[in-house]
């Protein structure tokens, strides 16, 4: 299926020019063929093999977009609009939904998809929308102008509950000055202070509104953190911007408390007693959450069983519970540098939940056996009762399997050769082996940076990770398969990745021909063998690192979806994320509808309200990642305080029309250095990849190595500023 969409067929018959309602017909028609497809203007071009132009198959999809036949998704592409019941709340015609984006004056732009242009809504107008909301709004133009105007009617969804802000108190109440682009301050009862003290940061959460034509938020300190420019407050700041909440409810807290330690008799006759099985854990060397293990036996037929074994969250967090409901509202765990903003609290992440060694533990197993050519041959899901053996860090299980020696050595061995076999067999059939490098941190008892380092994935890390990937597949065709046979979709929670821009990887493919790399880029598996041998080759050239990311950025982003339109990157065509709900509410979902649907039993959640999780999930993990960068950045430029003055071997990663960026080749720390420090004006190419010197013609492109010279730092903006340092007079001239 895939490959029809890349491959370049000669024509055999000369394409036909559509009129504007013949291609609107003829578009639709496609769709309506394949409704789970995602396609853009070039390859509906390619599809119905038409001589219409880019710019016309564009309109038509707007137009088809703005009619409710279609929605529009990332990179300019649209898929089929289908009925899953109308939203809560509905109920005028002339509202959309859409997003806002909120000005310093308090108005907005709600911006809709699949309209050309925003919607201006007055500030009187914005009825407690703020910032990042999703709203329904109405929409009108009035006589004599242009662009239409709307009210928001209806508040379907908050980008935040609490912010964070100034602290300044009056004689009869106090306000908070947010620090985000929140357009007014927010009232505080002067009783409700927590003792906070004039210009003390804090953390506000809005309660309620004024009333009237222009409202004013009302609310409640949380958090007092203390005087503004502390490390710990600007780490805590971007997990509040990113709309993560620091604490948990009382309500949680108390119901995560009142959970029962101890597991039944009752509850262990209900379950598979694995508890005699070699088990065992491998994880980070500081973690606490130990969410998945392995085990490992020999059955009586000659065959090797293998088990993966999840924390079983779902038995602990009820549907519709205080504990379920701020989990969906966080949907993932937070890992910035120097810390963890779990999911739920720690007596389920940390105690209840996690495989801790040499306990008993509630787990929800994808139990493997595999034949004597190391293939699985049958496997079995299903509640069970473990007890972890040992726990390894990487680090040990790493050292067992390069020496050979040590607890469980030939176990581990044996598993690692598994997944090898599993890893060649996904790369040959088209996986992409692309990794973003991730920076690393060490750090003092102060929390400051004293090294950069980047993580060094080895065996230990790859055999987690392959016996992950096969669980969290077989889980998702499981459930697919289950819904064919009974000729109706189980609705599931299913991890999508879309196939790559094509524009994007025609413009990488260009690029990596100047820098000396051929691409084949005709089909679907042929981009995936190129980028897989652009990352061989990048190993042996540190220069070609460089072309990573752009690689990365042709790629669609993965997210959640009940529609199954496969994986590109794994080239699976059913993935799920089965084996952390721990840290992923995705999972919590995965596990909650497999088990309903075990032994016989057929269970479907309504697929409407489940997809509107599914976006709030995927736009929770957006922001987690956004949070996770942010942190990484902030600590980049705390280290490089310590340097300013010196000169640091680099690359060039990109450019803008101020200057280049550069990327530090030890510390892998990004920076900009202006065209001002170059000696000579420089000409920025139109395809973003080159500079051009106005006198000399001196050509610099992403990728060429460079020395700079640190000249200053800005915490606040997180920004490094750097300036060319010429290494040799040849680079002076």
């Amino acid at each position: 299926m895939r490959a029809n969409l890349f491959m370049r067929k000669k024509k055999t018959t000369t394409n036909t020019k559509l009129t504007s309602k013949q291609l609107l017909q003829e578009i639709l028609r496609l769709f309506r063929q394949d409704p789970k497809k995602r396609l853009n203007s070039r390859q509906i071009a390619k599809r119905l093999q038409i001589d219409n132009n880019k710019d016309s198959i564009q309109y038509a999809l707007q137009k088809l977009a703005e009619e409710n036949h279609l929605i529009e998704l990332e990179d300019f592409k649209y898929q089929l609009k289908r009925t899953l019941g109308k939203p809560e709340g509905a109920g005028r015609s002339d509202a959309l939904e859409g997003k806002v984006d909120m000005t310093r004056t308090g108005a907005a732009y709600v911006v809709i998809p699949g309209r050309e242009e925003d919607v201006y809504v007055a500030a009187k107008n914005m009825n407690s929308a703020l910032h990042g909301d999703r709203v329904r709004v109405r929409i009108w133009t009035l006589p004599g102008r242009r662009r239409a105007e709307g009210e928001v009617v209806e508040v379907l969804e908050r980008a935040r509950e609490q912010f964070i802000g100034t602290f300044w108190s009056y004689p009869h109440y106090a306000i908070v000055a947010p620090d985000s682009n929140l357009p007014m301050d927010i009232i505080v009862d002067s009783k409700a202070t927590l003792d906070a003290k004039d210009g003390d940061k804090v953390v506000v959460r809005i309660d309620r509104w004024s009333g009237g034509q222009y409202q004013n938020p009302m609310g409640s300190i949380v958090y007092v953190l203390g005087p503004a420019g502390s490390h710990e407050i600007e780490m805590k700041s971007i997990l509040i911007n990113n709309g993560f909440n620091l604490l948990f409810p009382e309500e949680v807290s108390k119901e995560a408390e009142s959970l029962e330690t101890a597991i039944s008799e009752e509850e262990i006759a209900r379950r598979r007693d694995i508890r005699d099985v070699l088990t065992f854990t491998i994880d980070p060397e500081h973690a606490k959450d130990f969410d998945d293990a392995l085990s490992y036996r020999f059955l009586e037929n000659g065959r090797l069983e293998v088990g993966v074994h999840i924390a079983d969250v779902s038995h602990y967090v009820k549907e519709g519970t205080a504990l379920d409901k701020e989990a969906y509202l966080r949907s993932t765990s937070v890992y910035l540098v120097d810390r963890v903003l779990p999911m739920l609290p720690e007596k389920l992440s940390n105690e209840l939940c996690s495989l801790r060694p040499l306990e008993d533990k509630l787990t929800f197993s994808a139990i493997f056996e595999i034949d004597d050519n190391d293939k699985v041959c049958s496997r079995w899901f299903g509640k069970t009762i473990m007890h972890s053996n040992r726990r390894f860090t990487y680090e040990e299980a790493q050292e067992i399997l390069e020496s050979g020696e040590g607890d469980y050595a030939a176990p581990l061995r044996k598993l690692n050769s598994l997944a090898k076999k599993m890893r060649t067999s996904r790369f040959r059939k088209g996986a992409i082996a692309f990794e973003t490098e991730e920076v690393r941190f060490r750090l003092d008892d102060e929390g400051a940076p004293v090294e950069v380092y980047v993580k060094e994935r080895k065996d230990a890390h790859l055999l987690i990770e392959e016996f992950m990937l096969l669980a969290n597949r077989e889980v998702a065709t499981f459930i697919s398969n289950k819904g064919k046979e009974e000729s109706q979709e189980i609705p599931f929670v299913y991890r999508i990745h879309d196939e790559p821009n094509m524009e994007k990887v025609e413009d990488l493919a260009r690029f990596a021909h100047e820098m000396g790399v051929q691409m084949d880029i005709t089909t679907p598996m042929n981009i995936a063998r190129s980028f897989n041998r652009l990352a061989k080759l990048a190993e042996k050239d540190p220069a070609l690192r460089i072309l990573e990311p752009i690689a990365i950025r042709t790629m669609a982003k993965a997210a959640y979806s009940t529609d199954n339109i496969g994986h590109y990157g794994l080239a699976f065509e059913f993935y799920s994320h089965f084996t952390s709900p721990i840290r992923r509410y995705s999972d919590v979902w995965a596990h909650r509808i497999l088990d309903r649907n075990l032994d016989g039993g057929t269970w479907r959640v309504d697929k409407g309200r489940l997809e509107e999780q599914c976006k709030h999930i995927s736009k929770q993990e957006r922001n987690a990642m956004d949070a996770e960068r942010e942190s990484v950045k902030y600590k980049q430029v705390e280290f490089m305080e310590k340097h300013v003055g010196e000169i640091f071997a680099g690359y060039i990663s990109g450019f803008s029309e101020r200057g280049a960026f550069i990327e530090l080749k030890d510390s892998h720390c990004e920076g900009m250095a202006s065209y001002e420090s170059f000696r000579e004006p420089f000409e920025l190419d139109g395809s973003r990849l080159r500079i051009r010197g106005v006198y000399t013609g001196r050509v610099y492109r992403i990728g060429d190595s460079i020395d700079v010279r640190i000249i200053r730092t800005d915490l606040e903006r997180r920004q490094i500023d750097m300036a060319w340092a010429p290494s040799s007079p040849d680079e002076e001239d």
